[in-house]
């Protein structure tokens, strides 16, 4: 068995304002090796998607950034990253709740409707390849009082007990990094893992298409991360976040 890569260094940090961007700084000075986590206790300028604000408890969740240096990893392929994250925070909190952990494109994970945890990545890419990129991880664990406006939840909401956050993000290493080694030995076997928990699969969805309603039935995502989305006519477009969200619940 190859060594844990993953998580292999842990660096603690009690207040920061974003882990992922004090990740980017300390990798523009080459201070951090591949797969090291920088953790924060407290998150206070945390972003989601399309710059949304990403607002965790101090002590009560997780907020953490890996950093990894893929090799021979072109441009178009980085949506792998993003699916890669996605599945191995879906392997370990699926285990622990009752409801069906699903991935909500691009890479929001969520049990039965509520979400439980978002996924942001950034990558910097050189000459038409990715050089270096940083997974940046929010996981609600002890949460209970969160924003309905997003229709969140959290580990203990869903288990109706506490959980150590330093176990979890032990497990959550081991399977960013079991992840990891499987999107270099079986890329296949990513595709199918995400595209068979991909949320909304073959049901007419709302959605938002250039800022107009849009009814549509997602049917899986393409290699360079698109939604491949069935229109009412039957057409089947890829749309990229730049174009295409789901509606608000």
């Amino acid at each position: 068995m190859s060594e844990q890569e993953i998580g292999n260094e842990v660096i603690v940090l009690d207040t920061v304002g974003s882990t992922n961007k004090e990740a980017a700084d300390r990798l523009a000075l080459s201070q951090l090796a591949h797969g090291t986590v920088i953790l924060a206790h407290e998150q206070t300028e945390g972003r989601g998607q399309r710059g949304r604000n990403w607002i965790s408890r101090a002590h009560q969740d997780l907020t953490f950034s890996v950093a990894v240096l893929p090799k021979h990893m072109k441009a178009g392929e980085a949506f792998a990253l993003a699916k890669l994250s996605a599945l191995a925070v879906a392997d370990v909190v699926a285990p622990k709740v009752l409801g069906e952990t699903r991935v909500k494109w691009p890479n929001d994970v969520l049990v039965d409707r509520r979400k439980i945890a978002g996924i942001l990545i950034k990558t910097e890419v050189v000459g038409g390849m990715v050089q270096s990129a940083i997974i940046g991880i929010g996981l609600n664990v002890n949460s209970r009082e969160l924003d309905e406006a997003y229709l969140p939840t959290s580990l203990s909401m869903e288990t109706g007990q506490e959980h150590d956050r330093m176990v979890l993000l032990k497990e959550l290493c081991s399977a960013l990094d079991r992840r990891w080694k499987q999107l270099t030995a079986q890329p296949v076997a990513i595709r199918s893992d995400y595209s068979d928990r991909l949320w909304s699969v073959g049901r007419w969805c709302d959605f938002e298409l250039d800022g107009q309603p849009f009814s549509g039935r997602p049917l899986d995502v393409d290699p360079e991360g698109r939604l491949l989305v069935e229109s009412q006519t039957g057409q089947v477009v890829a749309y990229g976040l730049d174009r295409l969200r789901f509606a608000a619940r």
